[in-house]
């Protein structure tokens, strides 16, 4: 069914704790909903989000959605659209003023599921309707008293696998957190790092084998160096034979391809755009190179996961968002589970929207107590 109009929910809330890395840090969410409707009232629903800076007012994103996206969207078909391939030229290639991308995308994926009555991750042609999920603190900035708390109970509930923050100025503060997670993990846990490209490659190759000689095991290290030095990456990855390079996440469609070209990693990070995803999947698959799901809004990703080879993990970081809809992806026993519902089975809760909407930009201190996160206990929100 062709698309008709579309819908704009801002939110705006407090984080149940202090998330970042060794280069960010942020304590609140701002997100806005995107509905795309058809003429037989299906809707295809996705999430517009900013990290670190408050979104414009509700009126603004929909005067600019109207104007930049809306145009080549109205009355076209989603099924088509998610396989429409451009050649942008000149003016034309540019970024949208505000971040829709992985919102559009995630939004017509959904719809063109549900028009054919399938999962998404069906229509993908998955393999299977689980993947393992490794717990992710986000933990940079937690004391060493709540990331352990954290860590701990990530355990108490089934994961085998963690990844922790590294990158800090004092590296001893790096291996005394690696020494901390083996207190409170059960041993032979699998462990990967993220210094957020906190690291040279020089610098990177003698930290790690001071991890190495400091008696921890890493299954990959993530994002060691900056993005674009191509060539570091591939002589670390020759470099460190007793660990895996993970990378690939700060990069576009573009980029990745470039990365995977000049061998510059072991598995390749991605992240939330649906069509991208399955595209450089694709070209990964063709490589051999293993693929990883990193943060994606609401763990939309476990259907990209669930539909491309050789993907083992989908990370995972306990974040107060599942508030935002009706029922959010199942999480059980270590393992993320794709919904057997028509589409990327993700619904707007008319709770929230009625409750946690807020149409104006407003200031931190304005936001109140964080929402409730299921998935923790109250003491480590």
């Amino acid at each position: 069914m062709p698309l008709s109009q579309f819908r704009i929910t801002r939110f705006q809330f407090a984080r149940d704790r202090v998330i970042g890395d060794s280069q960010v840090r942020a304590d609140d969410v701002n997100v806005a909903a995107l509905e795309l409707v058809t003429e037989a009232g299906i809707v295809g629903l996705g999430f517009i989000q900013t990290l670190f800076h408050p979104l414009p007012d509700q009126a603004e994103i929909e005067a600019v959605f109207e104007n930049e996206v809306w145009p080549s969207l109205k009355g076209q078909e989603a099924i088509a659209l998610v396989h429409r391939v451009n050649r942008p030229r000149g003016g034309n290639q540019r970024a949208f003023s505000l971040p829709f991308h992985e919102a559009l995308q995630v939004a017509l994926w959904d719809l063109a599921a549900k028009e054919v009555n399938l999962p998404l991750h069906t229509l993908l042609g998955s393999r299977r309707d689980r993947v393992r999920a490794y717990a992710s603190g986000l933990d940079f900035h937690l004391s060493d008293d709540a990331f352990a708390a954290l860590f701990s109970h990530a355990a108490s509930i089934g994961y085998s696998a963690f990844k922790i923050k590294v990158g800090h100025p004092d590296f001893s503060r790096d291996l005394r957190r690696l020494d901390l997670l083996k207190e409170v993990v059960p041993a032979g846990s699998l462990v990967m790092i993220d210094p957020n490209e906190a690291w040279s490659s020089k610098e990177a190759l003698m930290k790690l084998t001071a991890i190495r000689d400091a008696g921890h095991e890493l299954l990959w290290v993530e994002d060691p160096i900056l993005r674009h030095d191509f060539e570091g990456l591939r002589t670390l990855r020759h470099a460190v034979n007793w660990t895996q390079i993970n990378s690939g996440e700060y990069l576009d469609l573009s980029g990745k391809r470039i990365l995977l070209e000049n061998h510059g990693t072991d598995i390749l990070n991605v992240h939330g755009q649906v069509s991208d995803v399955m595209r450089i999947g694709w070209l990964a698959a063709e490589l051999g190179v293993p693929v990883s799901l990193g943060n994606t809004f609401l763990e939309i990703g476990v259907h990209m996961a669930a539909a491309l080879p050789e993907v083992e993990w989908l990370e995972y970081s306990f974040q107060n968002f599942d508030h935002l809809v009706d029922t959010p992806i199942e999480i059980r026993d270590g393992y993320a589970y794709a919904p057997d519902r028509p589409g990327h089975g993700l619904v707007l809760s008319e709770v929230a929207r009625r409750e946690w909407a807020r149409p104006s930009r407003l200031q931190r201190s304005e936001l109140g107590p964080a929402p409730e996160n299921s998935r923790l206990p109250p003491h480590l929100g």
